[in-house]
C-alpha cells in the first residue's frame, strides 16, 4: 500500500513538473524561465554589513510587538470596548459583525493618534530613516510623544499604584517616571473610562428593556421575551439620535 501511495506521489509531482517546464520554453518567441529563490546567510565582512543586519532584526522585532504596541499604547483599548458595550447595549448578537467593530477601532485609532504618529514621524522616524539618530535616539525620541499621549490619559492615583509596586521613590516629574509603569498604568486607566462610558450607553436601553417588560408583565404575556420587543424600539431610538455620529464624536472627544 505504501508503494502505490509513492508511486501516485511521483507520478502526481511530474504531472506538475511538466506544465512548470513548458513555460520554460519559447513562447511567442519570448522567453520565460522559471525564476531561481535562494535564502543566502554569510558572515558579515564589514561593519556596514553587521549595521545592516542588527537593522533588520529591530525592524522584525518592532514588527512583531506591533500589536502589542497599538492594543497597550495608543486609543485603541477605550474605543474598541466601547464599541462592544454599545452591541452589547442594543442586544445584537451578530450585528454589526465582530470584525467590522475592529476595523472601525483602528480606524479611529489612527484619527485619534495621528497628531501623536506625525510628531513621531518627524522628530524619529525621519531622522533615523536619514541616518542622522541611531537606534538608542530613536527608540528614546519615539517614545516621548508616546509618553505624552499617556500622561494625558493616565490618572495620577494609577501612576502612583506602580510606583508603588515597583518601590521606587515618588518622582520629582513625569520624564522620571519609567515607562514600564506608565504603561499598565494607562491600561488601567483606559478600562475604567471605557467602563464608565459603556454605562452611561447602557442607562437609556436598560430603561427601555425595563418599560417594555412592564408592559408585558401587565398584559400578562410572560412567556414573552421582553429582548424581543425591546430590540426595534432601541434600534429606532439608536438611530433617531444617530447614535454612531454621536458616538465617533463623543469618543474622539474624550481623547482631548
Amino acid at each position: 500500500m505504501n508503494k502505490k501511495r509513492l508511486i501516485i506521489g511521483l507520478v502526481t509531482l511530474i504531472a506538475l513538473a511538466i506544465p512548470a517546464l513548458a513555460l520554460a520554453q519559447d513562447v511567442g518567441g519570448m522567453r520565460m524561465p522559471i525564476p531561481k529563490v535562494t535564502f543566502d546567510i554569510r558572515e558579515a565582512t564589514s561593519a556596514k554589513d553587521v549595521a545592516l543586519s542588527f537593522q533588520i532584526l529591530f525592524l522584525l522585532t518592532i514588527l512583531t510587538l506591533a500589536p502589542s504596541i497599538i492594543i497597550m499604547m495608543t486609543a485603541f483599548t477605550r474605543v474598541v470596548i466601547v464599541l462592544d458595550f454599545v452591541k452589547r447595549a442594543l442586544s445584537l448578537q451578530q450585528m454589526p459583525p465582530n470584525q467590522v467593530i475592529v476595523g472601525l477601532s483602528i480606524f479611529l485609532t489612527i484619527f485619534i493618534m495621528a497628531p501623536t504618529f506625525t510628531e513621531i514621524n518627524n522628530k524619529a522616524l525621519q531622522p533615523y530613516l536619514k541616518g542622522k539618530i541611531s537606534n538608542e535616539e530613536f527608540i528614546d525620541k519615539g517614545m516621548e510623544p508616546m509618553r505624552t499621549f499617556m500622561f494625558k490619559q493616565t490618572r495620577k492615583k494609577d501612576i502612583a499604584l506602580f510606583i508603588e509596586l515597583a518601590k521606587l521613590k515618588k518622582p520629582a516629574n513625569e520624564s522620571e517616571v519609567p515607562s514600564y509603569c506608565l504603561i499598565p498604568a494607562f491600561m488601567i486607566s483606559e478600562l475604567r473610562r471605557a467602563f464608565e462610558i459603556g454605562v452611561y450607553i447602557f442607562i437609556p436601553f436598560i430603561v427601555i428593556d425595563m418599560i417594555i417588560a412592564s408592559a408585558l408583565m401587565a398584559m400578562g404575556m410572560i412567556m414573552l421575551p421582553p429582548v424581543m420587543i425591546s430590540l426595534p424600539f432601541k434600534i429606532v431610538l439608536f438611530i433617531l439620535v444617530d447614535g454612531w455620529n454621536l458616538l465617533a464624536y463623543q469618543l474622539v472627544r474624550s481623547f482631548g
